[in-house]
């Protein structure tokens, strides 16, 4: 393909993806396809010849957008938001076009340096201080793996540099709560702590991590010869966006020596708002913390911001530092490429600058605002509804809610519960997410979708007493 018929594709493709966020609203929010459908509308083999993809559109609107399920539509109440906000979709076509590799300052000056700058910039924004210091990660799954290798090297001494694990006489025991994400687990095992060291700390009535039981979970493991290592606390977890008390865990986690992870995948973002931040009062003592730009913001998948408040120690850590990728400014810069798993790395700054410049900051309070407000309404709408329960606080904006009709069991309840959500799911008018929650069948609604208005949240809570209705 030559630059002019790049250029002229180009410009068909940006008129496809406008049209497409134009008519997105129009679209069944989740995709109907079965199983092998799209499969089936593509050649067993790859093409012999080239010159084809002058038909590319077509094809993306008569293949692709039929097996989607459609983020960026205004009654996405599923999952978590993921937006993509255009102006990061522009910075993902700049940086695929420049093609730059950002693992070292001098691969790419300009990537090393704007993206300290925009790590700086999402700092402020949020309220952390200056003690922290950022690196983009792709996911928080990523960057929780990096915590806990981090914490099992402190614990260790750098066992890594000599027999690894093998080394220590002393099992090391890693924390969380029974709400935790799965992606915490994952990567105490990868990291090779083993699951008889994972210990899984039960939660209170607001599902937030009890600090008693954690410090009892840490005398028995101390009793019975094992090492506490680290405590993975949550701001916001994925059933029901609770706060684990930042605080009084990391009392622990210091009394104990145990490195204190906060992810905050999804809740993080809101600190951008300075009357959130109390939820993660106690942050400033975590030794990393993460969260998700990609998510609610609408930095545009994969970018996650990992702040560190000690980088040398991650910088050893990471770093193996072969005779080919060293130069003669590395003591003068960061090579982000020792800051985290992968080697090579995308120039996913781009996203946040081309972001913030569009949005200011101003812009996304402003939108973040409107999505709790948007929470806050639902909440108290089905708090006032007969019928209707609502099952965790909502300090962000995903409520969680189950209808509990009269004179059913509570299998029968359940059962209710994943009908009417997969109704509403399967109308393509709205999607919601079906959940279960410490036993109980529950539906969650999460606001944040870029485009999401009071309009779409009223017309899902229409739908869902509808859907009920017609059930009786």
């Amino acid at each position: 393909m030559t630059p002019s018929e790049f250029r002229k594709l180009g410009h068909a493709l940006v008129d496809w993806i406008a049209d497409y966020r134009e008519k997105v609203s129009t679209l069944p929010v989740m995709s109907s396809v079965t199983p092998g459908s799209i499969r089936r509308q593509l050649p067993a083999e790859a093409p012999e010849a080239g010159g084809t993809l002058a038909g590319i559109a077509e094809d993306l609107s008569r293949i692709v957008v039929p097996g989607l399920t459609h983020w960026s539509h205004p009654r996405f109440f599923a999952y978590f938001p993921s937006n993509s906000s255009l102006a990061a979709v522009l910075a993902d076509l700049v940086t695929a076009g420049l093609g730059a590799q950002a693992m070292s300052w001098q691969t790419s000056p300009a990537a090393t340096e704007i993206e300290e700058v925009m790590m700086e910039w999402l700092r402020q924004l949020i309220g952390l201080p200056p003690s922290f210091t950022g690196v983009i990660q792709d996911t928080a799954s990523t960057a929780t793996l990096v915590a806990l290798l981090s914490a099992r090297e402190r614990a260790t001494e750098y066992a890594q540099e000599t027999q690894g694990l093998q080394s220590s006489r002393e099992p090391l025991v890693v924390y969380t709560s029974d709400q935790a994400h799965s992606s915490v687990d994952k990567a105490a095992l990868l990291a090779g702590y083993g699951r008889a060291y994972i210990r899984s700390i039960p939660t209170d009535e607001v599902y937030a991590m009890r600090v008693d039981e954690l410090l009892l979970a840490v005398q028995k493991d101390l009793a019975a010869g094992l090492r506490p290592c680290a405590v993975v606390a949550t701001v916001g977890t994925t059933a029901t966006t609770a706060v684990d008390p930042l605080a009084a865990i990391a009392a622990v986690a210091q009394a104990h020596g145990m490195w204190l992870h906060v992810d905050a995948a999804l809740a993080g973002s809101a600190m951008i708002l300075p009357e959130c931040r109390p939820h993660w009062s106690g942050v400033d003592a975590a030794d990393s913390v993460v969260l998700n730009p990609h998510k609610w913001l609408g930095a545009t998948f994969d970018l996650s911001a990992y702040y560190v408040r000690d980088p040398a120690h991650l910088v050893r850590v990471m770093s193996t530092n072969p005779s080919y990728l060293r130069t003669s400014v590395d003591g003068e810069v960061k090579n982000f490429r020792d800051w985290g798993i992968p080697l090579g790395r995308r120039f996913r700054a781009l996203k946040l600058w081309f972001l913030l410049r569009d949005q200011g900051a101003s812009g996304l309070r402003e939108r973040l605002r409107r999505d709790l407000a948007n929470a806050a309404w639902l909440k108290d709408e089905i708090d006032g509804t007969k019928g209707w329960e609502r099952v965790a606080p909502v300090p962000f904006q995903t409520v969680c809610v189950r209808h509990v009709p009269e004179r059913m069991s509570d299998a029968q309840v359940d059962e209710h519960n994943r009908a009417w959500a997969s109704r509403i799911n399967e109308s393509g008018r709205a999607y919601v997410t079906p959940s279960v929650l410490k036993g109980r069948q529950i539906v969650r609604v999460s606001v944040g979708a870029e485009a999401t208005e009071r309009r779409d949240v009223e017309a899902l809570w229409e739908q869902m007493r509808h859907e009920v209705a017609a059930a009786s």
